[in-house]
């Protein structure tokens, strides 16, 4: 019996393991969006040009979330960017895992082509 219980257990973890990975590939842009929207549009823009007047009031550069600079980042580069900002740029607070790894499929969508 306890020989089962360790199977099931090896099981179970090895499951877990696998399957995360794809809970993190099964971030959406539709739910990017909805989360931007709320929680980064007021700074980024509504399509991620960046806000020419908290730009001015911080006195830094936005730039675009499609540009070539914005999208060479790693996404643990933009991870931390959001998480826990950046110079003048506050952090984002509240974001759940799930939210952070949907965001980053939305600024990934923005890419410019």
């Amino acid at each position: 019996m306890r020989v089962r219980l360790q199977w099931l257990a090896l099981v179970l973890l090895v499951g877990a393991l696998v399957t995360e990975p794809a809970l993190l590939a099964a971030a959406t842009v539709e739910a990017g969006k909805a989360v931007y929207d709320k929680k980064c549009a007021s700074c980024h823009g509504k399509q991620g040009e960046g806000n020419p007047g908290i730009a001015k009031a911080l006195k830094v550069e936005l730039r675009p979330l499609g540009s070539k600079e914005v999208q060479a980042k790693s996404d643990e580069e933009l991870r931390k960017n959001i998480t826990e900002g950046t110079a003048k740029k506050k952090p984002v607070k509240g974001l759940s895992e799930e939210d952070l790894a949907n965001v980053l499929a939305y600024v990934r969508s923005l890419a410019q082509k």
